[in-house]
């Protein structure tokens, strides 16, 4: 019993690795325009297509294909930007909730169209792998270690290349930053192009071990909202320890209770945090 329990655990901390990254491009691109991205589900459910497909057509393995799917997450993100958001940066938020919300429904329809309802799965597996009394799928892990290094190449590009600093800059005082020469439509763009890329990248790991249909990135996106109150909205860094927050409680809740709980937990906690420490474990008073 204690095994299994300790196994549940690991499984959900893996898995809480992924959801962090999900996670990570919603907040980033609120941390630097102040956008609610409601078409971050299905551009997750993206991601998972597009890991299938390069999968069973191409024969491309899974992993390898993460580098197509962030090329298509961030030239998406950067069209999204460009047609839906940039025309309402400036205006009230429902504007830009409106907009994306269109973009999320105009992806759902052309893919149920293209795709259906129907549940798909990339059939992969790299087998187990047993610690003592701890056993996990192998594709847990090389997914927590995919999510990590994504997370990493994150934080040294904005905190370590030129481009990074300016949308740094822009996030700051866009103000400041155009009448020091930086660009902050460039930026803006860049920034939504990378959070989207997040979010397919995401995806592309789902994939390797659940099913998933063309509506699947809809209870990934309400967890991201979830992982981002807890780490801080606007904090990429703390979505990922709010990644590892909800992971946890995914992994421990049906060790107690039927596993028809864990949503009611999740957003008990959701509710929790909002009441008690509204900006989140690592976001600034």
């Amino acid at each position: 019993m204690f095994g299994q329990l300790l196994s549940s655990l690991a499984d959900g901390l893996l898995l809480g690795f992924v959801y962090g990254l999900a996670a990570m491009g919603l907040s980033l691109i609120w941390g630097v325009m102040t956008v609610i991205n409601l078409a971050h589900g299905p551009v997750i459910a993206l991601g998972m297509f597009t890991a299938y497909l390069l999968f069973t057509q191409a024969g491309v393995n899974p992993y390898l294909a993460l580098f197509a799917v962030a090329a298509l997450g961030l030239g998406l993100g950067l069209v999204i930007y460009g047609v839906a958001v940039h025309r309402v940066i400036d205006a009230p938020h429902l504007s830009t909730l409106l907009a994306t919300f269109a973009v999320n429904m105009i992806i759902i329809g052309v893919g149920t169209a293209v795709f259906t309802t129907s549940p798909h799965n990339i059939d992969y597996s790299l087998g187990s792998l047993a610690l003592g009394p701890i056993t996990v799928p192998f594709t847990r892990v090389v997914a927590a270690f995919a999510a990590l290094a994504a997370t990493a190449l994150l934080y040294l590009f904005l905190y370590f290349t030129r481009p990074g600093k300016a949308i740094r800059a822009v996030a700051n005082n866009r103000m400041a930053a155009e009448l020091m020469g930086i660009s902050s439509t460039t930026m803006l763009a860049l920034s939504f192009g990378l959070g989207t890329l997040l979010a397919c990248v995401a995806g592309g790991l789902i994939a390797t071990f659940f099913p998933f249909t063309i509506l699947s990135g809809g209870p990934y996106e309400l967890k991201s909202f979830v992982i981002c109150v807890l780490g801080g909205l606007g904090n990429p860094l703390g979505a990922l320890l709010g990644g590892l927050l909800l992971g946890g409680l995914e992994g421990l809740v049906p060790a107690f209770m039927p596993v028809s709980w864990v949503p009611v937990v999740e957003f008990g906690l959701f509710v929790l945090v909002l009441l008690l420490r509204p900006q989140g474990l690592l976001g600034a008073r």
